[in-house]
C-alpha cells in the first residue's frame, strides 16, 4: 500500500478507535431526554454533556437541566431539590451526591457541564434526571461507563 493510503487508514482508525466523551443531549416541551441512555466509554477522563433545550416555552414553565447521580439517590435529590426553586435549579446546595448537573435552561437555550468520571464504578448504576418538580419521575435516563 502507498504512504497516503496508510496515513488515511491510520486516521479513519483512530477516529474510529476514540473514546465519545462529549454527548449532546436534546430536550424539548415534553418530558424526554433524546437519548435516554449514555453509555461513556471509561477510558474518558471527562465528559461533557450539553444540553439543548429545543422546545419554546420559558425556564418558569418547562425548564429542563441534567443532573447525574447514582440511581439509589436520585429520588432523594430530587425530593430535596424542590425547596430550592428555579433560582436554585432545584438542586439541594452543596450536596455530595450529585455527581454533575446543568443549570435549568429553557426554550432556546443551551447549557453545558463537563466533570470527571475517575471516580465512577462500571458496576454502578447512575440515572440522569431533570430536578425540575413534577420531571424527575418521568424524565430520566440510564448513564452507564464501559
Amino acid at each position: 500500500m502507498n504512504k497516503p493510503v496508510l496515513a488515511l487508514l491510520g486516521l479513519f482508525l483512530s477516529s474510529v478507535a476514540a473514546a465519545e466523551c462529549e454527548i449532546n443531549v436534546d430536550v424539548g416541551d415534553s418530558l424526554q431526554f433524546s437519548p435516554d441512555t449514555i453509555e461513556v466509554e471509561a477510558s474518558c477522563e471527562t465528559v461533557t454533556v450539553n444540553l439543548n433545550h429545543t422546545g419554546q416555552l420559558p425556564a418558569a414553565a418547562m425548564g429542563h437541566n441534567w443532573v447525574l447521580s447514582t440511581d439509589a439517590d436520585f429520588e432523594a435529590i430530587a425530593m430535596a431539590g424542590m425547596s430550592a426553586g428555579l433560582a436554585g435549579n432545584y438542586l439541594p446546595a452543596d450536596d455530595d451526591r450529585i455527581i454533575a448537573a446543568t443549570p435549568i435552561i429553557g426554550g432556546g437555550e443551551s447549557t453545558s457541564v463537563s466533570f470527571s468520571i475517575a471516580g465512577l464504578d462500571a458496576d454502578e448504576s447512575y440515572t440522569f434526571f431533570c430536578s425540575f418538580p413534577g420531571h424527575w419521575s418521568v424524565m430520566k435516563g440510564s448513564f452507564k461507563i464501559v
